[in-house]
Formats: structure tokens, C-alpha cells, sequence
């Protein structure tokens, strides 16, 4: 018996090595970008965009071999779309905290993270959150991506009077932006592999061409991850008088530990579904080795050295090419590991490249609205709430906020807060006291 029939049980799962590579390759094209976009967006923050983009690299690796190994689950780890915005823009650019005790809210949100799939208190939240409410948590995230990509590009920018208004289509980053974000729909809409990876390159090769930025070279031995590596300040973050305050770590945690949850469960249960996995007789003790890999995952991005790493939804496109074990996730993290060589590439890619990226993942998060139960207002309301409020405040933790307190106050004061699951309560109450601190 070979090495992957042992360890991955191919025959049972009616699966074949040349199978399971074809799948791990189109589930890396697929989510591949994260090496471009994530360095550019923590890179506002202050990180150094090499070490950033090595941290990436490492703890996409380090969780799709996790989930390969404990799991043999075919799905791809990185550090999260949604959740690399939050922590750049909401925790270290709204709320102020160095990136270092950002990092540090990273892993403590894992440690908690990790404790509640031990003690199963994370299938219990999951399931009392609302669909409504989950729906627009994902749309609202998706609005929030929108408006960071748009400003990104310069599509809209600031304005005194409006707010926002749409910038100067007549320059190159944002024509480049939009056509590539047309790109991009279009190669996946004739389903090929890939689209947002060519997307990227596609509009760094123009801006190239057109002078825009410095070809940089294409392989070379990767930068150094010593400006991110094990920086986190955790000391600093717990500090009353110089760190942050206990209102705002709390918000902070509970809002990481919040999406973390419902973007990996979700992204595992769906994924683990679609190949039809779950219905095997070790389906359900897998899906719970699966859960602790991406808790674990997060703690050692942590301490890498960036955002929180989940399941990407991306990995369904490895399913849908016959990917059923874990061999899939081993070969997306062997491929992880080849691109570090590829970091003068991804320190020549400009804003406006990664913003179509951002854009068309945007679109794709918004498609959850259609599940939100729009005839019952007291969970249409609180649904559009939660969504708008991502965007219009610049931040998911306000966001999460405003929904739920709203759907608690909606359905109690129409009678209904028996259908309020005590989950729902125990959020709204620690956002609200997370304001009455302030």
C-alpha cells in the first residue's frame, strides 16, 4: 500500500493521487491572490509587506497541512479575507492600537477560539445565531470590502460636502482597477481557473507597461519574516494605562472570535458537504479535527505574524475539479511554500491591482442578502442594519453590534423574545456593554 493510500485512504474516498494533485492546483490558483492582497493591506498598518507576504505564505502552508493531516479534509487555509481588513483598518486604523497588539487580539482570539471548539460551546453558538443574521454578517463584510477596493483604486474618494464622490476616472488607477475587476468576471464566468489571480497580474503587467511601477524581478530567495515574527505585544495589549482599554480589547476579541467562527464553520460545513464527506461513517469526527486545525491555525499566524488564517470557500473549486481528501489541502500547501520564492512579484503589484480582487469577492459575499427573511422586519431590520452599518461606519464591529443589539430589542419589544436563543443575548449584551465602557 502507498504513502498517500495510507495516509489519505484515496480508494475509499474513490479518488486517485493524479486526481487529488489536479484539485490541490486548482484550489491554490483559485485562492493564490491572498499572497498579493494580504501584504497589501496589512502593509497600512505599518507591517513590513515582505514579511507580511512571507507570514502569509507560511500560515496558509502551515494550516492547509494541519487540516490535510488531522482532518483529511480538502480544504486551503490563509489568512482571511474580511478579517485582514478588520484588524487593519477597524482595530489598528479606527481604534489605534499598534499592530503588535493587534496581533496579540489575533491570539487570544484563537486561544478562545480554539477553547470553544474543545468544549463544543462553538456548535452552540453557531447554532443559535439567526440566518438573518448570519447572512448579513456576510454581506456586510462583503460592503465593507467594496468600499476599502473603490478607495483603494481611487474609483471614490473623500469630499466635504457628499462624504464620498466617484474620483478621476480619467487616470490609470482606477480605469486599471475596473478593468481588471471586468476581467476577472469574465474568466469566471467562462469558469477559468484562476480569474483572480490573472486578474492581478494582468493589471501589474499593464501598470508595468505603461511605466506605472518597477519591475523588480520575478524569483528570489524569500525576505526575511524577522519584522513580524513572534512581535506580538501581548504585554502592551493587556496594560491598562498604555495598552488598550478592556472595552475596546473586548470589542476586539469578541468581534475576531465572532467571524471567525461563522466564516470557518461555515466554509468547512459547506465545503465537507459538497464532498459529501459529512455522510461517511468518520465524517462528523473529521469535521471535529477540522474545526481544532483552524483554531490552531490562527495561533500560529499569530505568532507569524499576520490576520486571522481560516477555511477558504475557495476549496470548493477543488471538490468540484475531485478533490476528496486531504491530499488536496497537502499539495495546496506545498505550493504555498514554492511561492515564497515569488516575492519581488508581489512587492511590484500596486493598490489598484488587488483592489478588483476585493471588489469581485465583494460581489460574491453580497449574493447572502437573498437569504435574509426580508417579510418578517424583526429579522429583515436588523439584518439591513448590521449590513449598512459595516460600510457607513467603516467597521465590522460596529457592524456586528448594531445587528444584534437590534434584533434582541425588535424581537423582545414585539413579543417574541422567546425566539431569541440565549447565544444572541449573551452577544448583544457584551456589545453593549462594550459601548457602555467606552
Amino acid at each position: 500500500m502507498s504513502l498517500p493510500e495510507r495516509l489519505f485512504k484515496l480508494s475509499e474516498h474513490g479518488t486517485s493521487v493524479r486526481t487529488e494533485l489536479l484539485a490541490g492546483l486548482t484550489t491554490f490558483l483559485t485562492m493564490s491572490y491572498i499572497v498579493f492582497v494580504n501584504p497589501a493591506i496589512l502593509g497600512t498598518t505599518g507591517m513590513d509587506p515582505g514579511a507580511v507576504f512571507v507570514a502569509t505564505c507560511l500560515a496558509a502552508a502551515l494550516g492547509s497541512a494541519v487540516m490535510a493531516l488531522a482532518a483529511n479534509f480538502p480544504v486551503g487555509m490563509a489568512p482571511g479575507m474580511g478579517l485582514n481588513a478588520f484588524f487593519a483598518f477597524t482595530v489598528v486604523g479606527a481604534a489605534g492600537l499598534p499592530w503588535q497588539q493587534a496581533l496579540a487580539a489575533v491570539l487570544i482570539s484563537g486561544i478562545v477560539f480554539l477553547v470553544l471548539s474543545l468544549t463544543g460551546v462553538r456548535s452552540w453558538l453557531v447554532a443559535g445565531i439567526p440566518p438573518s443574521l448570519r447572512s448579513a454578517i456576510v454581506a456586510g463584510i462583503g460592503l465593507f470590502l467594496a468600499i476599502i477596493a473603490l478607495q483603494k483604486s481611487n474609483v471614490v474618494i473623500g469630499d466635504a460636502d457628499t462624504l464620498i464622490r466617484l474620483g478621476p476616472m480619467d487616470t490609470a488607477p482606477p480605469l486599471l482597477a475596473m478593468g481588471g475587476f471586468l476581467l476577472i468576471a469574465i474568466l469566471e464566468a467562462r469558469r477559468i481557473r484562476g480569474a483572480i489571480l490573472i486578474g492581478i497580474l494582468s493589471v501589474t503587467a499593464i501598470a508595468w507597461a505603461l511605466g506605472l511601477v518597477q519591475w523588480q524581478g520575478l524569483v528570489s530567495l524569500p525576505p526575511s519574516l524577522a519584522p513580524t515574527f513572534l512581535q506580538l505585544d501581548l504585554a502592551g495589549l493587556l496594560h491598562w494605562d498604555d495598552g488598550a482599554a478592556w472595552s475596546v480589547l473586548l470589542h476586539v476579541v469578541l468581534v475576531f472570535v465572532l467571524v471567525e467562527v461563522f466564516d470557518a464553520t461555515g466554509t468547512l460545513y459547506g465545503v465537507a458537504s459538497r464532498a459529501g464527506l459529512l455522510k461517511l461513517p468518520s465524517g462528523q469526527k473529521r469535521f471535529g479535527r477540522a474545526l481544532l486545525a483552524d483554531s490552531t491555525a490562527i495561533v500560529a499566524g499569530s505568532l507569524l505574524g499576520t490576520s486571522s488564517t481560516t477555511a477558504f470557500a475557495e476549496s470548493a473549486s477543488g471538490v468540484e475539479a475531485g478533490g476528496r481528501t486531504g491530499l488536496t489541502a497537502l499539495v495546496i500547501a506545498a505550493l504555498f511554500l514554492a511561492a515564497l520564492l515569488f516575492s519581488p512579484l508581489a512587492a511590484m503589484v500596486p493598490p489598484y491591482a488587488t483592489a478588483p480582487a476585493l471588489l469581485y469577492v465583494a460581489g460574491l459575499m453580497l449574493r447572502e442578502l437573498v437569504e435574509i427573511e426580508w417579510q418578517e422586519l424583526t429579522e429583515a431590520v436588523p439584518a439591513a442594519l448590521c449590513a449598512l452599518a459595516m460600510p457607513f461606519t467603516y467597521s465590522i464591529a460596529n457592524g456586528l453590534a448594531f445587528g444584534f443589539i437590534a434584533y434582541t430589542v425588535l424581537k423582545a419589544g414585539t413579543g417574541k423574545w422567546r425566539e431569541v436563543h440565549p447565544a444572541v443575548w449573551l452577544v448583544a449584551v457584551l456589545f453593549a456593554l462594550r459601548y457602555a465602557l467606552e
